[in-house]
């Protein structure tokens, strides 16, 4: 089979949307961006071949496990295309320049190690009822920490959605926006002997 072209068509699209990268996902769940809907602005892989090989491992290495623990996921914010991270970050809309994205949010740039990554932004329903009562993302954080071989994760206030991400060269860091605020762990840290868990899991 030979090098995918970016689609040009409907059928195209059609075809290219209906990749399966995993059991349950396909490409088709992380191509839609509300600010590319707004804006009438295109979000299509530049080089299909190189998210597709991205976005399998994100939906292999770490989705599946995440769903098959906790349950269905509600997944936004997935692949964005140079072009539209580029006018996202331009318009203001919490997006990092294309060189600090690369190998996250935009698949099909690889990052400056010249290695792939995916990430998509993804909320757990089933430990919304924890967070609701306790605003602590931590214990959620600390079992992706435990279980899933992540790059990079950073929590938001909002429904404790959290960026998930998987690179070739993994970073291993976990940030949040929510509080508590700040780096919870990178190399080179200390890991808490006793972490909690979601008690959704119990």
């Amino acid at each position: 089979m030979g090098k995918r072209r970016s689609p040009r068509s409907v059928r195209g699209l059609e075809g290219l949307s209906r990749v399966r990268l995993s059991e349950h996902f396909f490409l088709r769940d992380f191509l839609y961006s509300e600010v590319a809907a707004l804006h009438g602005l295109d979000n299509i892989p530049d080089d299909p071949d190189v998210a597709i090989a991205a976005g399998e491992q994100l939906c292999q290495q770490l989705l599946e496990p995440l769903q098959q623990h906790f349950g269905p996921l509600a997944l936004r914010s997935g692949y964005r295309n140079a072009a539209l991270n580029a006018f996202c970050n331009s318009q203001g809309y919490n997006c990092s320049r294309n060189p600090a994205t690369a190998a996250n949010h935009i698949w099909d740039m690889r990052d400056d190690r010249g290695g792939i990554g995916a990430m998509v932004t993804v909320v757990v329903p089933a430990f919304l009822p924890e967070y609701d009562a306790t605003g602590d993302w931590r214990p959620l954080a600390w079992w992706l920490h435990d279980h899933l071989p992540y790059s990079e994760i950073c929590f938001f206030p909002k429904l404790a959605a959290f960026n998930l991400g998987w690179r070739e060269f993994p970073l291993q860091e976990i940030r949040s926006f929510a509080p508590p605020k700040g780096l919870l762990f990178k190399p080179g840290m200390t890991v808490p002997e006793t972490r909690p868990y979601p008690r959704c899991l119990t």
